[in-house]
């Protein structure tokens, strides 16, 4: 194995987001409320062997598990290729997907046979009238069926992405907690995150997480210790209930602390933050095999300039304008 990414704050590395499309065919109102438009004219998204290199890399310097995003990761036609190419990749555990959901219900057991072993489905409301007005999209049945079809080709576990917004979604806390009582899901409420083009829309919904993870302490859930290659959430478990909690909470003082991922774009843009200034052009270096040294060398480099926190508490939100734009 090559040297494991780290950067100057000793953080280690194990873990790539790699947004394969920044397409999406819902319009949630926190990240493409008016639907998906084009900002580049370019050579495309990266190709199946692309991917495959920058993987390789990231395989060979420690990382362990890689989550496909997007936009809508699925809308690629070569979706399933996709997986099957990373699972083929030593040293890869675990390969996880966000999704909306919406060909979770086909398509559950040949992903988990490609080799996928974690979903993430964005579900932001439990209110079918809700969850149109949020998504733009009046899906939630079908959402609904492709989580089952989930754990029908064998998922144990199937993690449900929530944003909290303010006078929408935030009073359903009680039926959430309902919902997760006798199934094996990971419900994460993500704080709304402010980006370039939401100022507004922040000023309007943002809501704590803290208010959440008061209420929950309170009622009897119990923090669980995080792995090395797990996200940001802050997960509580309860014994009355087959599901968990998971807290997404960016503006925490310490978020940034534990911070062991990178983004790769759908464009082969490196970006140390999902908040950052600005991403780094991998692909050049993605074009044949020979040049996976460059291309370590290239991520490890930009690692030393990787600062200490996003600054999201200080209202830095930096270049990204929407969500979609490099994969959440």
């Amino acid at each position: 194995m090559a040297t494991q990414f780290e950067d100057s704050y000793h953080r280690k590395f194990y873990y790539l987001r790699l947004s394969i499309t920044d397409v999406c065919n819902f319009r949630c109102t926190y990240c493409l409320p008016d639907g998906y438009k084009p900002t580049h004219k370019n050579s495309g998204f990266l190709s199946v062997d692309e991917l495959r290199r920058v993987v390789s890399a990231f395989a060979h310097c420690g990382t362990s598990k890689v989550r496909i995003t997007g936009g809508e990761p699925t809308l690629r036609k070569d979706f399933t290729d996709i997986l099957s190419m990373i699972a083929e990749q030593d040293g890869i555990e675990k390969i996880a997907m966000t999704t909306n959901g919406y060909r979770l219900e086909k398509n559950a057991q040949a992903w988990r046979d490609a080799g996928l072993t974690n979903i993430n489905v964005s579900v932001d409301s439990l209110d079918p009238r809700m969850f149109h007005q949020i998504t733009g999209e009046n899906k939630f049945d079908l959402v609904m069926r492709g989580i089952d079809a989930a754990f029908d080709a064998g998922f144990e576990q199937v993690k449900v992405n929530a944003v909290l917004l303010k006078d929408l979604n935030s009073g359903e806390l009680p039926a959430f907690l309902n919902w997760i009582k006798d199934k094996p899901i990971q419900l994460r409420f993500i704080e709304l995150m402010q980006t370039g083009e939401m100022d507004s829309l922040f000023e309007r919904h943002h809501v704590s997480g803290v208010s959440i993870r008061n209420h929950l302490i309170a009622n009897g859930w119990l923090m669980k210790v995080r792995g090395k290659s797990d996200g940001p959430a802050e997960v509580f478990c309860h014994p009355d209930y087959k599901g968990e909690i998971g807290l997404i909470m960016p503006y925490k003082k310490d978020f940034c602390d534990s911070c062991n991922r990178l983004r790769v774009s759908a464009l082969g843009k490196l970006h140390m933050c999902l908040f950052g200034d600005y991403g780094v052009d991998l692909r050049d270096l993605l074009q044949d095999d020979a040049q996976e040294d460059a291309l370590v060398a290239r991520i490890q480099g930009q690692l030393a300039d990787k600062k200490q926190s996003h600054f999201l508490d200080q209202g830095h939100t930096g270049m990204t304008p929407h969500l979609a734009s490099i994969g959440g």
